[in-house]
């Protein structure tokens, strides 16, 4: 079996990937959105407006 990041043999302690740095890359990609699964359903479109214009007036909120 060979890593899913750079397709270097695995080692058991940090399998599926070969290092602890490949792991990390792999969540990397998690957190930032890269695996993210694009959507044309409409209403995730405008719920995603939402969020974000929510997001924009709260910043605009004096503290």
């Amino acid at each position: 079996m060979s890593c899913p990041m750079c397709g270097a043999e695995v080692v058991q302690k940090y399998r599926p990937f070969c290092s602890r740095r490949c792991a990390d890359r792999d969540l990397a990609k998690w957190l930032n959105g890269s695996y993210a699964v694009a959507s044309d359903d409409p209403e995730d479109i405008e719920a995603a407006v939402d969020a974000t214009e929510a997001a924009l007036h709260a910043a605009q909120k004096p503290h």
